[in-house]
């Protein structure tokens, strides 16, 4: 097994697509809740790297979660845009945490913002903007 920063719990929601992906970790913060991950082997391209697939959907997740449940009930959001930048690379056996700020949950739609770190570095920044689904 690997090490897990402190305060990190397996995701409290799975689906088929991220049990793939993971394992993946949550942690309550401040501003809402992180999401991490060490990066393994299936992660990363043939240059060592983490591929940038994988940071994008952390980046969704992250995004998703976090509008999800910026008004304490969760509620029912799918994608509409996502738009991620890539800044620096994260390697095998990198933490990677995903920090968001919900920028507005309304009606019909939300948005928020992402940034993807490795240590202290700055690796990725997203946005995403959420379509809220009638309950």
């Amino acid at each position: 097994m690997y090490d897990i920063p402190e305060g990190f719990e397996p995701l409290f929601r799975t689906s088929p697509f991220s049990e793939l992906l993971g394992p993946i970790f949550n942690k309550a913060a401040d501003r809402g809740l992180l999401i991490g991950i060490r990066a393994e082997e299936k992660h990363c391209n043939t240059r060592g790297i983490v591929h940038g697939g994988v940071l994008s959907s952390l980046a969704d997740m992250a995004l998703g979660f976090n509008a999800a449940l910026a008004e304490g009930e969760q509620i029912p959001l799918v994608t509409v845009s996502l738009t991620v930048d890539y800044a620096g690379s994260a390697h095998q056996g990198d933490w990677i945490t995903v920090e968001t700020d919900v920028q507005k949950v309304g009606r019909h739609m939300a948005f928020a913002n992402c940034y993807l770190f490795v240590e202290e570095r700055r690796i990725a920044r997203g946005s995403g903007v959420f379509k809220v689904l009638a309950a």
